[in-house]
């Protein structure tokens, strides 16, 4: 899914314990953690400290739905967020979408994790409890429809190119950037 070197950067990047995983499994890219909460940061700078590796950059304070404070000079060679859209409300997916059609050169992926519908439906009762969970927490949340991130992504000239069937009822998606950045 990812390329075999450049920089990663992950949105939402929480603990830091995937940054950590990816960033060790992955020695040919270099990983750049994120998260909006200082709470998050910090615990990502004590994973990093604890890791000590080289290509695990410290986090930064990136807010999806704000403006993305990237080196414009360093093309991403890819995006990875794990379990944000659903626990975000959707102008979070939307602000996604948008962020990387600006950040990614063509044909660079956008990976997303979580659990998803297909077509209106749960892939288990399991992940439809979840959902009514979130939505009770925050009505704003909730597992999304890849029926309903599939034109979202399209109007940012982002295209679903490979859906993969994880432990748990998740999946991983990845989006491609087809067309030239747009001014958004």
């Amino acid at each position: 899914m990812l390329p075999a070197e450049g920089v990663v950067l992950e949105i939402a990047s929480g603990t830091g314990e995937h940054a950590v995983h990816f960033a060790a499994a992955l020695p040919g890219l270099t990983w750049q953690p994120s998260d909006p909460s200082e709470d998050a940061r910090a615990s990502i700078a004590a994973w990093r400290a604890e890791a000590a590796l080289p290509n695990l950059h410290p986090p930064l304070a990136l807010d999806v739905v704000a403006p993305w404070p990237l080196d414009d000079g360093a093309p991403l060679a890819a995006i990875v967020c794990i379990n944000m859209i659903h626990i975000a409300p959707w102008a979070a997916t939307e602000a996604l979408f948008a962020g990387a059609a600006r950040a990614l050169p063509p044909g660079a992926p956008l990976v997303t994790y979580g659990p998803y519908r297909f077509g209106g439906a749960f892939t288990a009762d399991s992940n439809a409890a979840f959902d009514a969970d979130l939505r009770a927490r925050d009505p704003r949340w909730g597992v999304r429809d890849v029926d309903d991130l599939t034109p979202l992504a399209a109007g940012h000239g982002i295209a679903l190119r490979e859906t993969v069937a994880l432990p748990a009822n998740n999946h991983a998606l990845v989006w491609r950037r087809s067309s030239p950045n747009r001014a958004l």
